[in-house]
């Protein structure tokens, strides 16, 4: 029999870090992240409730949708274990605009420009200042496959 050489090729990704991670309920912490109805979202409030004779303690939490900005509310026993998202948040140089996307620079040189200009009030300022001469660096947050421009600022000047 022929000895057959395998190649296999692997998509290159972060440090092979999963999207989400478990940690129990009564772990989690206001302003921390966590994952309600399948979005990566910000913790605005929490509180816990005791309930009867044989019952479990109850977390409701209340967050918000780091990319919308929608309301989302959950209640969970606080023994069950919940996803939390790996978030990311990275500062790039912007170069350019090109059609409603953001041409990127991190600091190491790599360019990206996968990421969309923002439909609110942000991304309009974003492509005035741009526009306007200015040199800017873009703060890009990423979370479960998604990324989103989140704020900016003038770049020092050396």
């Amino acid at each position: 029999m022929a000895e057959e050489e395998h190649h296999e090729t692997f998509e290159a990704t972060g440090a092979g870090a999963s999207l989400t991670f478990p940690m129990q309920c009564s772990a989690l912490r206001k302003n921390g992240h966590v994952v309600i109805k399948g979005r990566p979202c910000k913790i605005i409030d929490m509180s816990t409730s005791k309930t009867g004779k044989h019952g479990h303690a109850k977390v409701h939490l209340v967050a918000t949708d780091i990319f919308t900005g929608k309301k989302l509310e959950d209640i969970s026993p606080s023994t069950h274990n919940m996803d939390v998202p790996n978030v990311r948040r990275q500062e790039y140089q912007l170069l350019d605009i090109q059609d409603e996307f953001l041409n990127l620079m991190d600091g190491d040189g790599n360019s990206k420009d996968d990421v969309k200009v923002p439909d609110s009030e942000l991304g309009q300022q974003i492509t005035a200042d741009f526009e306007a001469g200015k040199d800017l660096m873009v703060t890009i947050i990423a979370a479960m496959g998604e990324e989103q421009a989140i704020s900016f600022k003038e770049a020092p000047q050396n």
